[in-house]
């Protein structure tokens, strides 16, 4: 969406349309909808804002759910924003510190804002994009005075009256639709700056989970979050922000329920052992966390290999911070023997799973020619250089 097409958009008529249009899964129905609305007489620049927004909508009810019936966003926006959920538990954060302000610096579409003013926090929300932070001012209307948006710079806002602040530093070009990544010397505001904006103020940060773990200062608090299966961000937490004696978290959620793992520094990995009845797979979150050890003890299981994230026990136990799979057999692991034992089982549907081997799952399986009505679980793995295939079914 350029400035045009947003302008188009933001008028009652535009607004009117939109709503009236109603929610466009399929190119064919976005090729329908343009047909449609330009024969009326609709301007080109409202169509394309129109039947964009509408294609967005459905695709943000996965982070939005039913807010997304009544939100604006631009593509880039929506694949870099906060899910909703993700975003009211940050807010929750803030609301248990006693924080009753923060400063959003790098709004984006306003994400984590709605998540503070939607839980009473007065938010002063900033975004260096001109589009976007119009967007987030739409978006963050219905709070009135309460949540208000500004067209600046992260080190331009005077924070004077803030009790917190949160930042999410653009890691990728400048653009509403097709972006990349740009390299952590290039992110704005710099990530220099918004540490040393950090050890003065109260607050987090929002960064990739693959962030150099060498890079976060000793004295904040550093919690992975992994959402239905998928590690989503890392939050580094300072000031009245982090937690006593906490350095380390995992934060699980899957759909409305979370759990979360913290410890004081890096956990040790448990002693490797020979495999058992059970394999453990660790959330991501606990993986990225390094916390596996603490995991580990829990289950009363050992490392499968050292260095490889599968955990191996004989204990009937599982948690909500692995996936845990019931050992069937050995199979062969060359791809011919392999197949050859699976169709012998009956086997048509088969899951996936490989840590520690240079493996593509998806040629696997052309390879493996499977057949019958049977489903199962294939762990591929090593023990040193040793392969293994491991059937197995989930718990």
């Amino acid at each position: 969406m350029d400035t045009s097409e947003l302008t188009a958009l933001l008028t009652p008529d535009g607004l009117r349309l939109l709503d009236e249009l109603g929610p466009i899964g399929s190119t064919d129905e976005a090729a329908r909808a343009v047909s449609r609305l330009r024969a009326a007489g609709h301007s080109p620049d409202l169509v394309s804002a129109v039947v964009g927004q509408a294609r967005l909508r459905v695709r943000a009810t996965a982070k939005f759910g039913a807010f997304a019936d009544r939100m604006l966003f631009t593509r880039a926006g929506l694949e870099q924003a906060t899910r909703l959920p993700i975003a009211a538990r940050h807010a929750g954060r803030f609301r248990a510190a006693g924080v009753s302000s923060v400063a959003d610096l790098g709004c984006g579409i306003g994400g984590d804002a709605l998540g503070l003013a939607g839980l009473g926090i007065r938010v002063h929300a900033v975004d260096a994009d001109e589009v976007t932070a119009a967007i987030a001012a739409y978006n963050l209307a219905p709070f009135g005075d309460a949540a208000t948006v500004a067209h600046a710079r992260a080190e331009e806002v005077d924070l004077t009256g803030t009790d917190a602040v949160w930042l999410d530093p653009a890691r990728r070009t400048a653009g509403h639709s097709e972006t990349r990544q740009v390299a952590s010397g290039e992110w704005s505001p710099s990530l220099d700056w918004v540490f040393e904006l950090l050890r003065s103020t109260p607050g987090g940060v929002k960064l990739g989970p693959g962030f150099d773990r060498a890079r976060i200062p000793d004295d904040v608090e550093a919690q992975w979050i992994s959402a239905d299966g998928s590690t989503i961000e890392l939050v580094l937490w300072a000031g009245a922000l982090a937690r006593e004696n906490v350095r380390r978290a995992a934060l699980v959620v899957r759909g409305t329920d979370a759990w979360e793992l913290t410890a004081p520094a890096d956990s040790p990995d448990a002693e490797p052992r020979d495999l058992g009845a059970f394999v453990h797979e660790p959330d991501g979150a606990v993986i990225r966390a390094r916390l596996i050890g603490e995991v580990a003890r829990a289950l009363e299981a050992g490392m499968l290999s050292p260095q490889i994230a599968y955990l191996t026990s004989d204990a009937p136990l599982t948690s909500p911070f692995v996936q845990s799979f019931r050992v069937r057999e050995h199979l062969p692991a060359d791809p011919k023997k392999l197949g050859q034992a699976l169709r012998a089982r009956g086997i048509g549907t088969l899951e996936i799973k490989k840590r520690g081997v240079d493996v593509d799952p998806a040629a696997l399986r052309r390879k493996l020619s499977l057949r019958g009505d049977e489903a199962a679980t294939l762990l591929l793995t090593r023990v040193g250089s040793t392969r293994l295939a491991l059937l197995a079914d989930r718990v």
